[in-house]
């Protein structure tokens, strides 16, 4: 039973870095231009998004930053909207901005 335990969890965190390493590449891609992983850039740092936000309020808000800046207590929004990313790329880019978290 222990043995079943400790590789889930091992899966798991295995899963958890393969998907952020795959956040890693679409953030180099598409975001490293305006936001930085710890530090202010043009846009909010990683870190400071992480500790602010769910999974869904970043997901939302790569997709319709439009629609969902106010809701998020911005006062304007620059940032392009990025409807062509896969759910799947999305949640690995979450997941990669959830890992600055505090």
């Amino acid at each position: 039973m222990k043995t079943k335990v400790f590789y889930t969890i091992l899966f798991l965190c295995i899963s958890a870095q393969a998907s952020a390493s795959k956040g890693e590449l679409l953030f180099k891609e598409y975001c490293w231009g305006c936001h930085h992983e710890t530090s202010m850039a043009f846009g909010p740092s990683f870190k400071q998004i992480a500790n602010m936000r769910n999974s869904g309020e970043i997901i939302s808000h790569i997709v319709d930053p439009k629609n969902t800046y106010k809701q998020l207590g911005y006062s304007r929004s620059v940032m392009p909207e990025f409807k062509n990313f896969s759910q799947e790329e999305l949640q690995n880019l979450s997941d990669f901005i959830q890992s600055f978290k505090d």
